[in-house]
Formats: C-alpha cells, structure tokens, sequence
C-alpha cells in the first residue's frame, strides 16, 4: 500500500495540497492509481482542505496518532528541530506517510515541500 503522508499549515486549500501529491508522485515515477491513502497527524486530520483533497483525488484521509508517529521515528529521514519539539518526529509528511502505511513501511519519496504543504511518500504492506 502507496501512502501519501502530508504536514500542511492551518487553512491550506485542497489545491495546494493536491497540486504537491502530483508532484510526489511523478517524482516517484508512480501514477494516481497507485497511491491508497493520504495521511497526516491527527491534529490537521479535520482541516478542510485535507478532507476535500481527499474527496477530490478519491482516497480515504487516514490520521496517525502519536503511538504510530513514535513507532516510526527511527525511519524518518528529514529532521527539522522545530517539528521534532513539537511533534516527536523529525518530518510530519514522512513520519504520517510510513505510520499509514502498513506493515514494514519504507520511504520511497523522502519529504518535498511547497510554500504551505510538505509531502513524502512509503510503502508498507497490506495489514
């Protein structure tokens, strides 16, 4: 399972969020088809525009909690100190995207980044 894992600021449209998971996803050589889910921090879960992205592109919008954020700490790849103090892991993109993923998840697009919108995409197994 292909899991788009997002950090986007409060009132981030639908487009933003959109127009950069395309991005992702041609950088990662991949087609929409391919993707299951987005992901992002329970926090930002109820944003609009991360709802209606998800409505728009036909994927279910996931949340990871903390216990998921924490499991997958040690795989996150982008380190940004000001997200680690406030949320435990070094990328919110990366950490959502591989505690959504399945089992055994793995990065294979590490964190890009827009002006509002931070993305990553992994890989996991179905569970």
């Amino acid at each position: 399972m292909i899991v788009a894992g997002l950090g986007f600021r409060h009132g981030v449209t639908a487009d933003e969020i959109v127009d950069l998971v395309e991005r992702a996803l041609h950088l990662a050589s991949l087609a929409r088809s391919d993707l299951a889910a987005l992901a992002t921090i329970e926090e930002r879960s109820g944003e609009p525009g991360y709802r209606l992205a998800a409505e728009h592109m036909s994927l279910t919008p996931l949340a990871a909690d903390r216990n998921g954020l924490d499991r997958v700490a040690s795989f996150v790849e982008t380190h940004s100190q000001r997200v680690r103090d406030r949320y435990g892991v070094g990328s919110v993109a990366e950490a959502a995207a591989l505690a959504c993923a399945g089992d055994h998840p793995r990065l294979i697009l590490k964190r890009i980044a827009s002006d509002r919108v931070t993305c990553a995409l992994a890989r996991g197994d179905a569970s």
